[in-house]
């Protein structure tokens, strides 16, 4: 494990738009809410979107339409955070008042394992890795507190950490069954290795707070937040990009990378630079996927597609 990181160096900026791929646009696509979605994923059966009230929302060559309502309890906890397992057959998600739930996108089940250990305080991200041995389920909670189950919380049994000072997990990423990041309200990046313990790598002297992680490799970190803020992990240095003012809320970095913010901001690198791209929507954005089709969700039931 490495200790705390120096300061962010080698600062860049953001670059023209790409050539390729130059004729897609976003464009909104019509919900079935009016609430803020805070959470879009890719599964083996298509889009699924999660978000206020407990709203599950399912994309398919229709449109969109409301799979689950009132989240995993039927309370109407909000869902702020989600992601697959299953080889993308089964969705985890997870919000306020201690909702976890686990809504399989092929049978239509759904599964309620919220309040573990009897915690009710609200959960901000989940991140799930399928292992030979079942699923390992990760959730940041707001309370600076990091849970896990080893086994899709099949027995019950989660155990948990605080990783930092007690200030809020914003978000949670595994790059394999027990190896990943996370990042939190007090401007700190955390890695684990083995899916219990945490160690701060940074980033030091940093100026806004980070909301969104992905991670890639022990190597190959991407941090997202205020102020229009990249920051990027090699091993070694923390490089940072420098965005505009947006707040960045989200990040997915693939081939082709995106992270989105207020303000209906969505920046596009394909390439060695990001630029950012015109979008039919000023409500903020929460979350990004790519996929078949780029998707970023928000405020007021905001989708909008890439195509």
């Amino acid at each position: 494990m490495r200790g705390i990181a120096g300061t962010a160096v080698a600062t860049t900026v953001v670059g023209s738009a790409a050539a390729a791929d130059a004729g897609a646009e976003w464009t909104v696509e019509e919900t079935p809410t009016g609430s803020t979605l805070y959470d879009v994923e890719y599964t083996s059966e298509g889009a699924y979107a999660v978000g206020a009230g407990g709203v599950v929302l399912r994309r398919d060559e229709t449109g969109w339409t409301k799979v689950v309502d009132g989240g995993p309890t039927g309370n109407g906890n909000s869902l702020y955070g989600s992601d697959t397992s299953c080889h993308g057959s089964c969705l985890w998600f997870v919000g306020s008042s201690g909702a976890i739930g686990m809504y399989n996108v092929e049978t239509g089940n759904l599964e309620d394992h919220s309040a573990p250990n009897d915690v009710t305080n609200n959960f901000n991200d989940v991140s799930t890795v399928t292992t030979p041995n079942g699923t390992n389920v990760y959730v940041a909670g707001d309370s600076g507190k990091i849970y896990n189950s080893f086994d899709g919380g099949l027995t019950g049994t989660w155990n948990y950490t605080t990783p930092g000072s007690g200030s809020a997990v914003n978000a949670i990423d595994f790059f394999a069954g027990r190896d990943g990041h996370a990042v939190d309200g007090n401007k700190t990046v955390f890695e684990t290795g083995d899916g219990g313990t945490y160690e701060g790598i940074g980033v030091a002297d940093a100026n806004n707070n980070f909301y969104g992680v992905d991670s890639g490799a022990f190597d190959d970190v991407t941090v997202v937040g205020g102020g229009g803020t990249v920051l990027e992990w090699d091993g070694s240095k923390w490089t940072r990009t420098d965005l505009g003012d947006a707040q960045l809320r989200d990040v997915v970095v693939e081939e082709v990378s995106y992270t989105v913010g207020g303000g209906g901001a969505v920046f596009r690198r394909d390439g060695s630079k990001w630029a950012q791209e015109a979008t039919p929507t000023g409500d903020n954005l929460k979350s990004v996927v790519d996929g078949p089709t780029p998707l970023a969700v928000g405020a007021g039931g905001t989708v909008i597609a890439r195509k």
